[in-house]
């Protein structure tokens, strides 16, 4: 793949999207071609499983049919979008992806790694983020943050030690990969979450852009 994969990962209300849209107007500036996108979505088909995954009213969901859609989505979304733009030579920005799963669904909900490795490399096709940044938060202050934009989703409505498992499968992550996932401080302010991402990210990107 000749582009750039990077990924922002993090509990709820962590403020990715900020975040991303941040370094999405960085990068453009400085004059890459930067695709936008999120998981579960991204793609027609991959928002109309988002929207069954995040209903609310979607309390019978099982563990197994929630994993199973995840990976459906990120198939689709590989299959037509990231895996064109990555060939492309263009900068792809997505608001989560695998980890996400292996956080939410491994350590939440407590489905075994050797199933998530399996499934991950069916639906990814073996693309994976080359860069991926964390934005640490604790949960409670996370899930604040989230809830005061209006109707919670059913991952939101989820019991703080879900989400304090989410935060602890993230961090064993990062963890096992620090060359791939950067750490940065979620309780920083705003500005300074930015400078820290766009610097780690300008780094990245240095050596692509040595002749």
């Amino acid at each position: 793949m000749r582009g750039l994969f990077i990924t922002f990962e993090g509990v709820e209300g962590c403020g990715k999207s900020t975040q991303l849209k941040e370094l999405q107007a960085h990068l453009e500036a400085a004059g890459h071609t930067v695709v936008v996108t999120r998981e579960p979505g991204g793609t027609p088909i991959a928002e109309s499983i988002r929207e069954i995954l995040l209903d609310p009213d979607n309390t019978a969901m099982g563990a197994t049919a929630e994993l199973l859609l995840y990976e459906a989505a990120r198939a689709q979304h590989i299959h037509e979008k990231i895996a064109p733009a990555l060939q492309a030579g263009q900068v792809v920005l997505c608001d989560r992806f695998a980890d996400s799963t292996t956080a939410y669904q491994g350590a939440g909900r407590g489905i075994a790694p050797e199933t998530l490795r399996d499934l991950h490399d069916i639906a990814t096709g073996g693309i994976w983020p080359h860069v991926t940044i964390l934005i640490d938060l604790d949960p409670r202050i996370g899930l604040k943050r989230a809830r005061n934009r209006g109707r919670e989703d059913r991952l939101e409505r989820e019991a703080i030690e879900f989400h304090q498992r989410v935060r602890d499968g993230f961090l064993r992550l990062a963890a096992e990969e620090p060359d791939r996932i950067h750490i940065v401080d979620g309780n920083a302010p705003i500005e300074a979450v930015s400078s820290a991402i766009i610097a780690h990210i300008d780094t990245c990107l240095a050596p692509r852009s040595t002749p």
